[in-house]
């Protein structure tokens, strides 16, 4: 259960900063928007935390190291499926680097709190 509630928080701050990345990268993609809103979202992550342990219990790397290489694993697979929902945003190198980002610092925080 910590791992759940570890991607639920990681998943939530990430939502909550988005405003800020989104200046920052200069792009208005919104994974929180995407997946319908915060609720889903820290779901989501939940899920993912959930995963997490499982491969975590399976290998010898370091979890922090291992949930941030998960998360950018999983965000570079299901890229290209965006461009079905968002074809315009798929195509943008700053929305790209905006998730890988994101990704990181869900990653960061699933594997620290994990």
């Amino acid at each position: 259960m910590r791992a759940a509630l570890a991607g639920a928080v990681a998943a939530t701050v990430w939502g909550l900063q988005e405003p800020l990345d989104r200046r920052v990268f200069r792009s208005d993609y919104s994974d929180v928007r995407l997946v319908g809103g915060l609720p889903v979202h820290a779901l989501n992550g939940a899920l993912f935390g959930l995963a997490f342990d499982v491969i975590r219990s399976r290998t010898r790397v370091e979890q922090t190291r291992l949930a941030v290489g998960l998360a950018v694993a999983e965000h570079t697979a299901l890229w290209p499926l965006l461009g079905l929902l968002a074809p315009e945003v798929a195509k943008s190198p700053r929305a790209f680097a905006q998730g890988v980002y994101r990704h990181v610092l869900f990653g960061y925080l699933l594997g620290r709190l994990a």
